[in-house]
This record gives C-alpha cells, structure tokens and sequence, in this order.
C-alpha cells in the first residue's frame, strides 16, 4: 500500500463537474492498492496518518497530528502510484491492485480513518477526477507499507 500525504489548507474533488469532496485544513490522501495489501497495511497506514505530527503548533513547529488540529481528510485512490517507469517511456501499472481487489480496500482505508476520529470523505472509485490542492507548506510525504 502506498500513500501519498498532502497537507492541505483546502482540498476539493469533481467528477464531470459535480462536486463530491471539499474540505479546508486537512489532508489529501492519494492511496495506492497493491495486490498484496490487505487488513494489516489498513490498519497500520490509517493509524499513522491519522497521528503523524505534520501540522504546525503554536510556535509553528511541525509538531500537531491531523486529530490534534481538528482537520479533515479526502482519501482519492490513485493506482498510478503503482506505476512502473523501469522501461520504454509508457508506465506499466501491472503492479497495482485489480479494482475489484482495490475498491472495498480503498473504502476500508476511509473507514478506519474516521475510526479514528477524522472526517473523512472520498473520490469516486475508477472515475475521471479533478483533485484541486491547495498544498500547505508545502508538506508531502510518501508512505509505504
């Protein structure tokens, strides 16, 4: 499983012009599904990112978890993070999930976050989305299980 964590002061998601997610501070989570993850990489990868200290306290140290400022999450699920640029100039995405293997793991991933007590809402499996970041900091990170 891999994750993509964007510290966002505002995060949206459209499909063909509907509005499906918007959240201000919080942040954009673009998960990746291999065919290996299961339970295990669930549980692990909604707790830590529920709890990484990656917000600003008062002194503006990075030093608060997203429960801790009281954010909201989008998780989008993102196979191309599976992408395999080794050969050619066309990515191979033989190593991620087959959607139906995927879909209930993405579903579970947003589960487990509100579980944890973040809002949290989602993209639309397998559509064409417009993810909108207005990245804070900027603070990415990749984290893989």
């Amino acid at each position: 499983m891999r994750v993509v964590l964007q510290r966002v002061r505002r995060g949206r998601v459209s499909v063909e012009g509907r509005l499906i997610a918007e959240i201000g501070l919080g942040l954009v989570i673009l998960l990746g599904i291999g065919p290996q993850d299961g339970a295990e990489q669930i549980n692990y990868l909604a707790e830590k990112v529920a709890n990484l200290r990656i917000f600003e306290d008062e002194q503006g140290k990075i030093n608060r978890s997203l429960l801790e400022v009281g954010g909201s999450a989008i998780v989008v699920s993102q196979f191309t993070l599976y992408a395999d640029t080794r050969k050619g100039r066309r990515p191979s995405f033989t190593d991620a999930a087959p959607p139906d293997f995927a879909r209930p793991l993405v579903e579970k991933f947003a589960e487990h976050l509100r579980l944890q007590g973040a809002p949290t809402q989602t993209g639309e499996f397998g559509a064409h989305m417009l993810v909108e970041i207005e990245n804070d900091g900027p603070v990415t990170i990749l984290i893989e299980r």
